[in-house]
């Protein structure tokens, strides 16, 4: 069995010699590949990026595939980062390097990389290289003085010497923004997002502990370049130019431009230009620009093809030639032989007063241009603008400006026009402007005719202040009138201008409204217009002198406007047909510019009245003098006491009353006012009662007593005042007679002498006694008998009056004395008082037949002898003893005056 077992182990001890041989052969190879790792390692750093450089060991030669290094960042001795480097069997032998850019500056704490190398399944130890954080004796913030890009998240750091206690880190403007972390007891770190440029040089990172302490952070954008556009302008470079946009930050790096990649610069900011020579051939290419700043770079692309982007240079020396009245010649060079050979286009502007006008002239090498048309003894200023005429691209700058002044001319036509007003004719021409009349204005000259006269022509002089001429002509029959003005050169072309007086009743006037200060007219084309049209214009309202406008024959609408328009006036506007005889009115239109309110007050007059239980309040026309706007109804407004408002209106313009109807008795305020299109105006107010029906009678009773009072009182007043004329025309005072009777002894004078009297005096008869003797003047009587004179006694009745055969009794002249409350009145030698028959009978009252006294002829007063009497005066004579020289004394028992 032991031999058995003996012969069984040696196979088994072969093939565990055979296995431990072949391991230690492998394990002599890898332990010499394990032996490769990194060799003289290098760590640098800048700003906030750290570079390892390293080399593999000889060993490393051996390995056949990938070898792996492996790296580790600590900072602050914290893992940061990890990150491998795979380097082929090629790469063997070469020096490797790796680099990485931390968050933190790498002032602000130590940073540490660790290396080392994998081979399948087999590392090398690790090797370390440290970057030491800066040490300090004052607190200092890092990074300083660096640009960062808006939008970035930026790490700032605060470093304390030892012992310092820290307060906070922040930057100016982000109040509250970010985080303070400790890094080490002497680094404290604030991450922010930086959202917002630098306002104007820098932003302030400020940290605090037992003062304040920092460092300056440029927050910006990249360059903002656009519209990249190339061309040439001599067709032997190319120039590019673009734009910049971003004028916020000028104060740090300002941007460099490179064209076409070339490493040279070609423009800095502000610059938006640059040029480089080359070969300008006939195919499109792409034209590159970079724009580079501290904060970014931003590249921009063109593709062009450079002969169909020409950008000439401008005319040199432009000069004016052959200057004349109305047209002058103008010539330049070009700087580019090859503009020679173009075809061009070119452009002169000419100034003329302010007034810019533009001609074009097409040439193949174009360098001179003929102006016509020119104003006489005007001055110019001209310049010249040029391009191609094939692949249009841009018009060259203009050239430098040149001056030049045409020679002078006589006047241009003037512009003529007429107004009728009454009997005259006024004739009216515009003044002629500076460019107009070339030169100083001597006098004007006015010549006119009858149309049917021609050869008899008038003919006046005005002075060059004076632009009208007012002529006294028949405005019935048409003249032609013309009107010329001369200067030191001649005179102008005649104006002619056929007068008429138009019917104005033949067209209806229309309304309109102006807008923006003008007015729009349009009519219909008449064929009769063979000269065009003419539109003027005049306030409607009072006196002044017409404008207007002359409108060609292919133009039936025109925009009036004028200096003189004011809001609020109206104006009357009429279109003529220019013909070849005397104008025909085509249209009328009355209007505003512009409508204003009409003022307070408008109405004049304001008056109203009672109607039953309506009250009509009625005004005067308005006048159009103070229409400020159309006028299309009237409104009237009711307020009574209790402030409650009835309106009632009208449409009618022309009404001047309105009623308000139904009202209640009371007190009202009654407000006129005009409607108009921009609103209600021209208030005006009156205030009355509403009385009843019965007030109303009674008040018409009182009124008409007051009338009838006051006309008696006047009546009373004006008769007392002239009561004495009155009753001497009307009543005629009754003369006191003298009776003379005559006798044997004589002529006996009769006086009649005052007497007092009484009702009861009444009764008695008077009776007038004469002495003896024989009778007077034939008067019939009997010796030693009174003579009666009465003058309708009591008994008295409507009698008719006898006419006697003796003549009528004369009596010689006496004066009567007058009592105080009658007027004295001499006698007459006839008494022709119709209320006085004077009747002589003798003294015996009883005796029937009396002689009678009368008139007869003279004292007759009707045909068939009847005379009333409303009253009666009585008087009685009575025998004297004196003698018979003496005058007879008379005593009157009573004398009764007509009422």
């Amino acid at each position: 069995m032991v031999r058995v077992w003996g012969t069984m182990m040696i196979p088994w001890v072969l093939l565990v010699s055979l296995f431990c041989k072949s391991t230690q052969d492998g394990n002599g190879q890898e332990s010499g590949v394990l032996h490769c790792g990194a060799q003289n390692l290098k760590l640098t750093g800048s700003g906030q990026m750290i570079l390892l450089t390293w080399e593999d060991t000889p060993s490393c030669s051996a390995v056949q595939d990938v070898l792996i290094y492996e790296l580790q960042v600590l900072i602050a001795d914290k893992k940061e980062h990890y990150d491998e480097v795979a380097v082929t069997p090629d790469q063997i032998g070469s020096t490797h390097s790796w680099n990485w850019t931390s968050y933190l500056a790498l002032e602000c704490a130590s940073h540490s990389v660790r290396l080392s190398s994998r081979y399948k399944n087999h590392t090398s130890p690790w090797k370390q290289e440290t970057l030491p954080g800066v040490e300090t004796s004052t607190p200092q913030v890092y990074p300083k003085d660096k640009s960062f890009k808006v939008g970035s998240t930026v790490t700032f750091c605060c470093v304390l010497p030892a012992g310092d206690v820290f307060g906070k880190l922040y930057l100016s403007g982000y109040n509250g923004a970010g985080i303070n972390t400790r890094i080490s007891n002497q680094t404290y770190a604030l991450t922010v997002h930086l959202n917002q440029a630098s306002e104007y040089s820098c932003t302030d990172v400020k940290c605090e502990l037992n003062g304040v302490y920092g460092a300056c952070a440029y927050i910006g954008y990249p360059p903002k370049v656009t519209d990249l556009q190339c061309e040439t302008q001599d067709l032997q470079s190319v120039d590019c130019h673009w734009t910049y946009k971003d004028s916020r930050q000028t104060f740090r790096n300002p941007t460099e431009y490179h064209l076409l990649e070339s490493p040279s610069i070609c423009a800095r900011s502000p610059e938006t230009r640059c040029s480089q020579k080359l070969r300008v051939d006939a195919r499109e290419r792409n034209w590159t620009l970079t724009a580079r700043n501290s904060f970014g770079t931003v590249e921009l692309s063109d593709t062009a093809d450079l002969t169909k982007r020409v950008h000439m240079f401008p005319p040199k020396g432009v000069t004016a030639s052959s200057v004349n009245t109305r047209n002058v010649t103008l010539g330049w060079e070009w700087t580019v032989q090859q503009y020679y050979n173009l075809s061009l286009i070119c452009q002169v502007k000419m100034n003329n007063h302010g007034e810019n006008t533009i001609s074009e002239h097409v040439g193949v090498g174009l360098n001179f241009a003929v102006l016509n048309d020119l104003i006489p003894n005007w001055k110019y200023h001209v310049k010249i603008r040029c391009r191609t005429a094939q692949h249009f691209w841009k018009w060259s700058t203009w050239s430098t400006r040149v001056s030049f002044h045409t020679k002078a001319d006589v006047p241009d036509a003037l512009d003529v026009w007429m107004q009728v007003m009454d009997n005259h004719i006024i004739i009216i021409w515009k003044k002629p402007l500076p460019h107009q009349s070339h030169g100083d204005i001597k006098d004007y000259e006015v010549t006119w005719t009858k149309i049917t006269e021609r050869e008899r022509q008038n003919r006046t002089k005005v002075g060059p202040n004076i632009n009208s001429l007012a002529l006294s002509l028949d405005t019935t029959v048409e003249h032609i009138v013309t009107v010329t003005a001369r200067n030191i050169n001649g005179s102008s072309p005649p104006s002619t201008i056929t007068s008429s007086n138009p019917d104005r009743t033949r067209v209806t006037t229309s309304l309109i409204i102006g807008s923006n200060g003008s007015f729009k007219l349009s009519w219909s084309a008449s064929p009769t217009a063979s000269c065009g049209y003419i539109v003027d214009w005049c306030p409607t309202v009072g006196s002044c002198t017409v404008e207007w406008l002359k409108v060609p024959p292919n133009q039936t609408n025109a925009s009036i406007s004028s200096k003189n328009f004011k809001d609020g006036l109206r104006y009357t506007l009429s279109v003529y047909a220019c013909t070849q005889g005397a104008p025909v009115l085509l249209q009328r239109r009355e209007g505003y510019v512009a409508e204003k309110k009409i003022q307070n007050n408008l109405f004049k007059s304001l008056r109203g009245q009672q109607q039953n239980w309506d009250y009509e309040v009625s005004w005067e026309p308005v006048p159009l003098r103070e229409q400020t706007a159309f006028v299309q109804g009237y409104v009237l407004y009711c307020l009574d006491n209790n402030e409650k408002v009835f309106n009632f209106s009208t449409d009618n313009p022309e009404a001047t009353s309105l009623t308000a109807r139904n009202l209640k008795i009371s007190s009202y305020t009654f407000t006129v006012k005009a409607r108009t299109a921009v609103g209600e105006c021209g208030d005006t107010s009156i205030t009355a009662t509403l009385n009843s029906l019965t007030d109303n009678m009674i008040k018409a009773v009182f009124i008409s007593l007051a009338i009838a009072f006051g006309l008696l009182s006047l009546i009373t007043i004006v008769c007392y005042r002239h009561w004495t004329c009155i009753k001497a025309t009307v009543y005629p005072p009754i003369p006191k007679p003298v009776l003379t009777s005559t006798g044997e002894h004589g002529c006996h004078h009769i006086h009649m002498d005052q007497c007092h009297y009484s009702e009861a005096d009444i009764t008695d008869v008077p009776e007038l006694y004469c002495s003896a003797g024989a009778p007077t003047d034939g008067l019939v009587s009997q010796e030693n008998m009174p003579f009666v004179f009465s003058q309708t006694p009591i008994g008295y009745y409507n009698q008719t009056l006898e006419k006697p055969t003796p003549p009528p009794l004369s009596l010689p002249y006496t004066a009567i004395p007058s009592q105080s409350w009658l007027p004295s009145s001499p006698f007459r030698r006839e008494f022709p008082n119709a209320s006085y028959n004077l009747i002589m009978q003798p003294g015996n009252p009883q005796s029937n037949s009396r002689p009678e006294l009368q008139e007869g002829t003279s004292l007759e007063r009707s045909s068939n002898g009847y005379q009333p009497h409303d009253h009666t005066e009585t008087f009685t004579t009575h025998q004297t003893e004196e003698g018979p020289e003496d005058p007879i004394p008379c005593v009157f028992s009573y004398i009764l005056l007509p009422q």
